[in-house]
């Protein structure tokens, strides 16, 4: 609570000043927007635990819902400008497992693919090919799309045996299994 405080209390202040200072935080050019590669990549990161955390919270909040999708949202943006496809692949697997934990469904169907899509075009196989499976069959599960949940996650089973490092393996394989 108290660090929420202290960000919320840094947050108000940044506020403040732009009123005070009557600037236009849309069209104000005064500040170069860009961000250094190694923040970016931190944000990212940071973000992607982030939503980790919320996703692993009892009772979240419908402030914190809305948290979770945008700090997700921002983590795969960040990604896009500074990682590589791995990182990409596994920000959109990360929204499809945040949208299917919120019960949407079409959302979580679009992120998934988008996975297995930059999977597929960038040759990545081993845990991000069984995670953009498992994304797809939680994903038609939400959906209400019983051959598709069935066809991810044999797919999906399948790909755990490809896994090379067996704490990877066991991650995806935890996930799988409560898709039974």
């Amino acid at each position: 609570m108290e660090a929420r405080t202290a960000r919320l209390q840094r947050i108000a202040h940044g506020l403040r000043q732009i009123i005070d200072e009557r600037e236009d935080p849309v069209t104000d050019t005064t500040q170069d927007p860009t961000m250094d590669p190694e923040t970016r990549r931190r944000l990212a990161v940071h973000l992607f635990s982030h939503v980790w955390t919320l996703l692993e919270t009892l009772d979240r909040t419908q402030d914190q819902d809305d948290e979770m999708v945008h700090a997700a949202h921002a983590s795969r943006f960040h990604w896009g400008e500074v990682g590589d496809a791995a990182n990409r692949a596994r920000g959109e697997w990360q929204i499809a497992r945040v949208d299917a934990t919120l019960g949407r469904g079409e959302p979580a169907l679009h992120h998934a693919r988008r996975c297995l899509q930059v999977c597929q075009a960038n040759g990545l196989a081993d845990w991000d090919l069984a995670a953009a499976y498992e994304g797809l069959a939680r994903a038609s599960r939400v959906a209400a799309d019983e051959a598709g949940l069935a066809r991810y996650r044999a797919l999906a089973t399948d790909a755990l045996e490809r896994i090379a490092d067996p704490e990877e393996r066991a991650i995806i394989e935890a996930d799988v299994a409560t898709l039974a």
